[in-house]
């Protein structure tokens, strides 16, 4: 018996014209037949939104999850509507609540599962769980203790249903849904407690999440809500009393970053007001706080606003002097790199690491890297220890990347002292929150296999010592991190023949068959999003131009918000793009959003997302990410958060981006050829497809392009979260 065929006979409840179950059949009244049409044209619709439109939910990179979720909807959805309609002890006047509930459980699972705010591989759970709540709703006792076990999706997909309202335990419902969502979502609590400020836990959210995210607590303490009121009201935390006491300076935000100092006594306003308003001088002081910082969090000492510190370092390094070399790139070095003279080797190494994704190669290469180095007086060894290596794995990757790590390693005092670096720098992954580090790691051997062949010989040795420790303690995280690695490093050498799809079982990585792009009407649904700034008024209308001057497409205008480039001939391919209608975020949501509401309303999927913009415009397109997404195209990348961010969105997507900024010259080529290869159906072989790219797009900036198997830090994340069964929302 196969896979499919089991679940289907472990879940099946014969339903025919009349409802059914064990061969007891109940008739349905007319009054509430239309109901039950409502129901089955949602549960239609949540069974095409995975792009195809047939009897089975489809999830390509998890095909068993798939499945469950499949018998889930065909059968459990029957088996409540026949519980409603042969259950004598349910109130007649309730059972159209019941069902009207159904089909709003439906449609949310719907929309949420697209949107990652429910999970595929709950959609059984919501379904007994709400089979549950209508027997105790039935019996008139408290659904409350009855979510306690189940995450938050579950628990507030189940719980929608308005017929519940009439429940002794409602009240308590809502408590456990606002702590459930603070539990899954901590940086959205405080926009939760606007809606819910009557909660019985609204006071220990504020001041829990408060030290989670201080500079949430900083703008909700300002605003002049309930919310805000209550967050003022609050005078027997010092922490809080702190954060409004900021809230209230017409300057606070530029005081915040040293938040904890602050609460401690360790720096004065005095000391913050001699810097605030000289570019160096406050960057000064914010990188001192974060080498503080970072040190005390050796010892375990994890500072309030860290984070907060980290993001304010960065944007004031990018906006006072990493935009600023960058622009004037066509300038003499010595004029282009002035503003950086005043810095020290420090402040200099903040620039390079936080900038992930921005800085350009010769910013890099010709400026910030060696007037580091010389104010290091050529002591790398000596700059990682002055920072407490902070951040040294991403600066080892980003060193890699450009070619500068073989120079770094000729600094330190002797050989050995850099080859215990690189130990160290693959060492201890298991330990490490998060996977950014083991990014980092598998990031930088692509680049040094190329570049330094025999110090990836010693990463390779030190994964296989790594992974051999981890077995023998056990350490189930270590073994999955090491091995993988281990497989990845691997598959980097051709003889190798490393087939990751057998190895790790991630889906290939090499090619997309032209099927998983099409619907079920054979279509190519594409989604490209543009931004209101000068350069993308300018892209927008080369788009629009170049797409109406091919014959083998037309770009129908007629939308006020997008517009949608046809093809004429061979496969329906369409690229839904949005009109850039001003530089305000705003108005650019407005368009972007008029375009999702159209995918939404006429039920259409996405498989390849484009993202025309700014890096810093890209957690925006980023976040219209569909879980059919299968290409995603980034031009810039910016570093590892954004790549986890594609996955955690769609998490089979091959993505294409850049170790900088992108370049209008590759964009338009990349964006050409791949719609050009959907048009004739021909699968997407990303090898000889990067040849025929490279020849075309055969311009400066195109060796900074990453084809998706040779993006080994998004290959990392899609093993480890297939091994572990780990999943984001």
């Amino acid at each position: 018996m196969t896979g499919k065929a089991l679940f289907s006979t472990i879940f099946s409840i014969v339903f025919a014209t009349s409802l059914q179950a064990q061969g007891d059949a109940v008739n349905i009244p007319i009054n509430r037949q239309l109901f039950h049409d409502n129901i089955n044209k949602e549960k239609k619709l949540l069974l095409g939104s995975d792009g195809k439109q047939d009897d089975e939910f489809t999830l390509v990179n998890n095909p068993d999850a798939g499945h469950l979720a499949t018998a889930a909807i065909n059968n459990q959805v029957d088996a409540i509507r026949y519980l409603v309609e042969s259950d004598t002890k349910i109130e007649p006047r309730l059972k159209p609540g019941y069902l009207v509930g159904l089909t709003d459980i439906l449609r949310h699972m719907r929309t949420g599962w697209l949107k990652r705010e429910v999970y595929p591989t709950h959609f059984a759970q919501i379904f007994s769980l709400y089979k549950k709540l209508i027997e105790v709703n039935t019996a008139k006792e408290s659904i409350v203790p009855y979510l306690q076990h189940f995450p938050y999706d579950v628990v507030y997909t189940a719980t929608l249903p308005r017929v519940f309202e009439e429940n002794p335990g409602f009240n308590g419902v809502k408590d456990v849904v606002l702590l459930k969502y603070a539990e899954q979502y901590p940086n959205k609590t405080f926009y939760a407690l606007t809606k819910y400020i009557g909660s019985k836990h609204t006071d220990s959210l504020i001041r829990a999440i408060g030290r989670q995210y201080p500079e949430q607590l900083y703008s909700y303490a300002q605003a002049g809500n309930a919310l805000g009121n209550k967050i003022r009201s609050i005078k027997d935390d010092n922490f809080v009393k702190t954060v409004v006491g900021l809230s209230e300076m017409k300057s606070g935000q530029i005081y915040f970053p040293f938040l904890d100092n602050l609460v401690k006594g360790k720096i004065t306003m005095a000391e913050l007001d001699a810097a605030k308003d000289d570019r160096v001088k406050y960057y000064r002081l914010l990188v001192k706080t974060q080498i503080d910082y970072a040190r005390r969090a050796l010892s375990g000492d994890i500072a309030v606003g860290f984070n907060e510190l980290t993001n304010r370092l960065q944007k004031k390094g990018n906006d006072e002097f990493v935009n600023e070399i960058n622009a004037l790139h066509e300038l003499p070095n010595a004029a282009r790199f002035k503003c950086l003279v005043p810095l020290t080797a420090q402040e200099l190494y903040y620039l390079a690491v936080l900038s992930d994704g921005l800085i350009y190669t010769s910013s890099y290469t010709a400026g910030v890297f060696p007037s580091m180095m010389s104010k290091i007086n050529n002591r790398g060894d000596s700059l990682l220890l002055s920072v407490s290596f902070d951040h040294y794995r991403k600066f080892i990757r980003q060193a890699a990347g450009y070619n500068t790590l073989k120079t770094f390693f000729t600094t330190f005092k002797n050989n050995q002292e850099a080859t215990n670096l690189m130990t160290a720098f693959v060492n201890g992954l298991e330990k490490s929150k998060g996977l950014e580090d083991g990014v980092d790691v598998a990031d930088s051997y692509a680049s040094l296999y190329e570049t330094l062949p025999d110090l990836a010989r010693q990463m390779l040795v030190n994964v296989k010592n790594n992974y051999r420790r981890n077995l023998q303690s056990g350490n189930k995280r270590g073994i999955a991190i090491y091995n993988i690695l281990d497989k990845l490093f691997l598959s980097a050498d051709a003889t190798k023949n490393i087939n990751l799809t057998k190895e790790l079982g991630i889906p290939p990585v090499y090619n997309i068959p032209f099927n998983n792009f099409t619907n079920e009407k054979g279509e190519i649904i594409t989604q490209m999003f543009f931004y209101g700034d000068e350069d993308g008024m300018m892209d927008f209308d080369i788009f629009v131009r170049t797409f109406n001057n091919d014959p083998k497409w037309k770009v129908d205008q007629s939308n006020s918000k997008f517009v949608v480039a046809k093809t004429t001939s061979g496969v329906p391919v369409y690229v839904y793009a949005n009109r850039p209608l001003a530089n305000t975020p705003d108005e650019d949501f407005v368009a972007q959003n008029a375009m999702q509401e159209y995918f939404e309303k006429n039920n259409l999927a996405p498989t390849v997302t484009f993202h025309r913009g700014h890096s810093y415009h890209a957690p925006t397109s980023v976040s219209y990410i569909t879980p059919t997404s299968r290409v995603v195209f980034m031009g810039s990348c910016g570093g590892f958060f954004l790549i986890d961010s594609i996955l955690k969105r769609s998490s089979d997507a091959h993505i294409i981006s850049s170790k900088q900024t992108g370049y209008r010259d590759i964009n338009l080529p990349f964006i050409r050829i791949f719609l050009e290869n959907l048009r004739l159906r021909k699968d997407v072989d990303w090898i000889p497809f990067w040849k025929e790219f490279r020849a075309v797009a055969n311009i400066t900036g195109m060796e900074d392009y990453i084809p998706p198997y040779k993006n080994l830090g998004a290959l990392f994340i899609k093993a480890y979260k297939k091994e572990t069964g780990e999943e984001d929302i």
